[in-house]
Order: structure tokens, then C-alpha cells, then sequence
């Protein structure tokens, strides 16, 4: 087995001492430590025991032999995809592409010039925005975390409900947290296997990206999503059409909280809520009076999710409704299958309003915080992991997250239930 694989599994199987056996004895773990303690769950580890999946956080370089669902699919989808190339590097260097780059943005590129309605023949406009009025289409990436418990508690506790982008592979080192979002009734997504640029795939690898991680949702939660949100918002009609023909719809956001950004380029707590308020106050300035938002923001560590916590109160007396991305557009079917309904938005907003909104964080929240001095947070994984929010994150140990280059290796292993980064 090749060691790529064997770390992996390797780092499940000595987890298996903090063993969970459901996802409600997962939800009820209140210590972000004990949350975060790797263990072992069958279902995923007879899957990469098998190789019917690739090396966790590694990017997705072709679908494996052995996937004759995955390659019947591509093959038969390959030949129609747009004749557009592979642009860049998937750490995001564009350099030695944009200046070649035509100014009319014939791709519709959404990293270029943040183009949301594509130019090739057949393609449904992105998701940008929400078409109920004064309201916002409510929604998290790079789940699941493993600390979250806190934060889904709290969204209980406001009977909140909202869109969690997930990455594969953290559905892989975290398949019970994956299992809550779906058991809490909150519409799940795909956000890639590996967090990359996903314009710089060639078809494939791009193809697979987005396969792996429908079937590891599929695989640990039973459902199969109908919705995707591209890394860094990176994508193009060639990308939008491969994800089209697996059933996915673009999702993308008109503001952006920069949550992902702290602690890099100059961007601190106080940018991010100050994101946050011009938010609320574009409603009260009747920005959001025809058409409602979507704001970019994560559930990628404790700081992310503490702020998320501490701004709910006012984008909810702000809003006249916060609701999941699929309700704000009457999707009521958002998986593939039909045993899952979600309300139609009349239906939504008629049981849910401000007066559910906690007065703060729920107890218990002690495993975020929204000081600056710990805004790694959490985000770890079973086994080694990587990968952020828009950003770029590799993670490791109990509630740290390390933030470095995406392709900056990061090899964990362990020993005595301890976690060494070597």
C-alpha cells in the first residue's frame, strides 16, 4: 500500500481509542478536545482500504481504475465539455495567465472579473444571490469542522437553519460531524475534494474533485447533493459544466466576510466585522429591498464560527428572514433522493423568526472564541488533513489549525493517541 494511503488509515486506526458509535453520541461531545480525538468509522475505512477513493487532501490527478461508475460518467460527458484550457496553478498563480487573458472574459471566469452568467450555450446562472427580498441565503464552508458542536448547537437553539459546504476529505476525517448537518435538517453541499483552484484541473481531475466528494457524502451521510461551491469562488464555463453534468449548481456569494483572511494581508478581526456590519447596513439602506445576499463565510475554525455566533443577532433583527440557499429559492427536493424535503420559503419563514434567536453564545461554547490570538481555531482531521475555507489550511493535534501553502507538505502521525507533526 502505498504510503500516502497507509497514513491515513494509519492515523484512523490508532484514533480507535476515542471511538464514537453514532452521530448524536458525536453531537453530544461538548469538549472541543475530546471532539476533535481522531477515531475510526467502518464505513470509511473499508472505503480507502479498497482504494475506492483517493489520498485524503490530496488534489484528485485522475479517477482511480477500479471506479468504473466514475469513468462510464466521464467518458460519456468528456467529448461535450467546453473547449476551454486548464488556466494557472492550483495554488492559484495566475501570472503566466492573465496576461494573455482576453479582456471580454470569454470563459465567463468568475476569478477574473467575477462573471456569475455564463457565455457557453446551455449553462444556468450561478447562484450569487437570493431572490426573496430583505433576506439572507445563510451559509458556511469548509466543513465539517471537528469542533463544531457549539456552533451546530447553537443553530439549534435559534432554530437555524443553513448551507454547509463540505470538503471531501474532511467528510472523510470527520464522517460523524458530516452526518450532523443532515440529522440537524441543514442543506449539504460539495466544496471539492481537496480545496484547490479548480480552473487549473485539467477535465478529469476536475471531474473527480467533485465525483469523490458526491460520493462521500453519499457515502457517510446517505445523500447525494444537488449544489457546489467552487474554492476561492474559481471557476469557469468548462468547470460549470462538468459540475452541471453531475447534477451540481453553482453557488457562489456577492459579499464576502474575508473570516478566511485573518491574520494574513493586512486583514484582522476588526476588517471582518466591520464586513459584517456594512452587511446590516446595506439593509437598512435598502440595498436588499428586491433581491436578498449571500455572504462568504466559514465554518473553518473557532474563530469563524465564534463570529458567525456573535453577528447572528443582528443579521437576524437586521433580515427579514435567514434561511438556507435552497429554501430562499423554493428548492424543496435538495438531495437526489426524495425521502429529504425541505420547506418552501413561505413555509420556512412562517415558523421561524427573531424570536428564537439566542441571546448568546449557547453554554458550552467554550470550544470557539472570537479572540484574535486564537483564530487558527479547528479544523482537524482523522487523518492528515489540509485545506481552508477560501484560504488554504493544513490541519492537525486537538483545535489547531496550521495555516500554510496548499502544496506544502504535512505528514502527522501518531503516537500513544498523540499527534507529532514531523
Amino acid at each position: 500500500m502505498p504510503l500516502k494511503t497507509f497514513l491515513p488509515l494509519l492515523f484512523l486506526a490508532a484514533g480507535s481509542h476515542a471511538q464514537r458509535t453514532s452521530e448524536s453520541s458525536e453531537a453530544s461531545i461538548t469538549d472541543p478536545a475530546s471532539e476533535c480525538a481522531p477515531y475510526a468509522y467502518a464505513p470509511v475505512t473499508s472505503a480507502l482500504a479498497a482504494s475506492q477513493f483517493p489520498p485524503i487532501w490530496t488534489p484528485v490527478a485522475s479517477l482511480l481504475p477500479n471506479d468504473a461508475a466514475g469513468l462510464a460518467l466521464f467518458a460519456k460527458i468528456n467529448s461535450s465539455i467546453p473547449n476551454i484550457p486548464p488556466k494557472g496553478t492550483m495554488a492559484g498563480d495566475f501570472s503566466n495567465f492573465t496576461p494573455t487573458y482576453p479582456a471580454t472574459d470569454p470563459d465567463c471566469w468568475w476569478t477574473f472579473h467575477q462573471c456569475t452568467q455564463p457565455k457557453a450555450a446551455g449553462l444556468s446562472a450561478d447562484v450569487a444571490s437570493v431572490p426573496e427580498a430583505r433576506t439572507l441565503g445563510y451559509g458556511f464552508d469548509d466543513g465539517p469542522n471537528c469542533s463544531h458542536n457549539a456552533f451546530y448547537d447553537y443553530l439549534t437553539a435559534a432554530q437555524q437553519k443553513a448551507t454547509m459546504f463540505y470538503i471531501g476529505s474532511n467528510v472523510m476525517d470527520w464522517p460523524l460531524e458530516a452526518q450532523r448537518a443532515v440529522a440537524d435538517g441543514h442543506e449539504v453541499c460539495v466544496h471539492t475534494w481537496s480545496h484547490r483552484y479548480m480552473t487549473a484541473f485539467p477535465n478529469e481531475a476536475a471531474f473527480g474533485e467533485l465525483w469523490y466528494t458526491l460520493q462521500a457524502i453519499k457515502l457517510v451521510a446517505g445523500v447525494t447533493v444537488k449544489c457546489w461551491r467552487p474554492p476561492f469562488g474559481d471557476v469557469d464555463d468548462r468547470i460549470r459544466y462538468i459540475a452541471a453534468q453531475l447534477g451540481l449548481e453553482t453557488v457562489l456569494w456577492k459579499y464576502d466576510s474575508n473570516d478566511w483572511k485573518v491574520g494574513t494581508g493586512g486583514v484582522t478581526t476588526a476588517t471582518v466585522q466591520a464586513n459584517y456590519d456594512a452587511l446590516i447596513a446595506n439593509v437598512s439602506a435598502g440595498v436588499f429591498d428586491t433581491v436578498g445576499a449571500i455572504m462568504l463565510t466559514h465554518e473553518l475554525n473557532n474563530y469563524t464560527m465564534q463570529t458567525a455566533m456573535d453577528n447572528y443577532p443582528a443579521l437576524a433583527k437586521a433580515f427579514d428572514h435567514i434561511v438556507p440557499i435552497a429554501v430562499a429559492q423554493n428548492q424543496t427536493q435538495p438531495y437526489v433522493e426524495t425521502n429529504y424535503t425541505f420547506p418552501t420559503f413561505a413555509q420556512y419563514i412562517a415558523t421561524h423568526n427573531a424570536s428564537t434567536v439566542p441571546a448568546g453564545p449557547v453554554p458550552g461554547a467554550n470550544s470557539t472564541t472570537s479572540s484574535a490570538s486564537n483564530v487558527t481555531g479547528s479544523n482537524t482531521g482523522s487523518g492528515s488533513s489540509s485545506g481552508s475555507g477560501s484560504g488554504s489550511s493544513q490541519s492537525t493535534g486537538t483545535g489547531v489549525s496550521l495555516r500554510v501553502g496548499v502544496g506544502a507538505p504535512l505528514v502527522l502521525a501518531v503516537a500513544m493517541g498523540v499527534l507529532a507533526v514531523l
